[in-house]
């Protein structure tokens, strides 16, 4: 049975991280991801600027990522507000940035498996992973960080998962002329919204969220985007003038953002699996790569203090995880409720334009402090 310090399960943003901050730190560190890269994913693809530093020190090169400085909204009728970020950000690919965040790990000393975990076991301070190829690995540290659903989250009896998630994720890019390299949109129609920004390419990354009661009434996504995604005039200039990239878009099913716990049977759950901010927050991204850092520092001290034991390591990341992130999850509920109410957000963008300083306010609070580099 190979043995390692800490076991990831999941490659994407928040798992790199860890990988990233526990090598560094001389921890032996297997991150188990089902999916070689690099590889395209349902993403809104604007990284917030509190952690653009932070992985620049981390060795991760940003320098081609297009810079981003101003948001706008729309409702589905067109009405739309423009501000200013307070941190700005940055545009660049999940293709792009989890392939290079992938080789700074490997070269730090991080070990990858790509395969499939089918079931974890916690026995004798031990934790005990099956991969589909029936290899057994073990570690005392394990983090969840496999995304937004997984069938794992069964294999853990995690509540969030018994329920049905009532959103599809789509994502495709375009090349698409006249839209600004400095903007950020956010542009709703019936049951969903979705996200405009260019990406290192030079291409218009196009994610959106839809409630799939209504998505399913039109059969596919063709369809859905001529029929309802385009009665925004915004989303509607986009799929008529934008030439698509891909062969077809790519998508996920069932999304949810119900509460989830934490840490569950003593795994420590970073990025989505720990809970998803509403993609209107356009910080996903860094919260992902926030909460890798938040639990690789609490898994160094664990390893290496016998003083701080393991429900010490898991209260401190409990706590930790909820002063970052918790006010920030609930003000995306809000923010979602609003702009999905074709009255409510129409009302709002024409309140909010009248008084900026409001709405930067409003943005903050869905954003985190830049991380403090060491």
């Amino acid at each position: 049975m190979k043995r390692w310090e800490t076991i990831i399960i999941g490659g994407g943003l928040a798992g790199l991280t860890a990988a990233l901050e526990l090598t560094q730190n001389g921890v032996d560190v297997l991150v188990i991801e089902k999916n070689t890269y690099p590889k395209h994913k349902v993403c809104g693809e604007y990284l917030s600027g509190e952690v653009v530093p932070y992985l620049e020190s981390m060795g991760i090169d940003l320098s081609d990522a297009v810079k981003i400085d101003t948001l706008e909204i729309s409702s589905r009728s067109g009405k739309s507000l423009k501000t200013r970020l307070p941190l700005g950000g940055i545009g660049i690919s999940r293709y792009a940035l989890d392939q290079r965040m992938y080789m700074e790990a490997k070269a730090t000393g991080a070990d990858f498996k790509f395969s499939t975990v089918t079931k974890v076991e916690f026995e004798n301070e031990e934790f005990i992973v099956h991969t589909v190829e029936n290899e057994v690995l073990q570690a005392p540290v394990l983090i969840g960080a496999y995304g937004k659903r997984s069938n794992l989250d069964k294999n853990l009896g995690r509540e969030f998962i018994k329920q049905r998630a009532p959103w599809l994720g789509v994502k495709s890019h375009y090349r698409y002329r006249g839209f600004d390299d400095n903007l950020v949109g956010v542009h709703s129609f019936d049951g969903g919204y979705g996200g405009l920004s260019k990406t290192e390419s030079g291409l218009v990354n196009f994610c959106y969220l839809a409630n799939y009661e209504i998505f399913k009434k039109y059969g596919d996504i063709e369809t859905f985007n001529h029929r309802v995604v385009a009665e925004n005039p915004r989303l509607k200039s986009l799929l008529e003038k934008g030439e698509p990239e891909f062969d077809k878009p790519i998508s996920i099913a069932q999304v949810s953002f119900q509460k989830k716990m934490q840490v569950e049977n003593h795994v420590l759950m970073c990025g989505d699996a720990a809970g998803l901010i509403h993609p209107l927050c356009g910080n996903g991204m860094a919260m992902a790569i926030h909460s890798g850092r938040i639990a690789s520092q609490f898994i160094y001290r664990f390893l290496a203090d016998q003083n701080f034991d393991r429900s010490a390591m898991e209260l401190a990341y409990i706590q930790t995880w909820n002063q970052n992130f918790g006010k920030r999850l609930r003000w995306g509920r809000y923010l979602q409720d609003l702009i999905l109410n074709p009255f409510m957000s129409n009302l709002a963008i024409r309140s909010l334009t009248q008084f900026d300083s409001i709405t930067r306010a409003i943005i903050k609070r869905t954003h985190g402090k830049p991380i403090e580099i060491s």
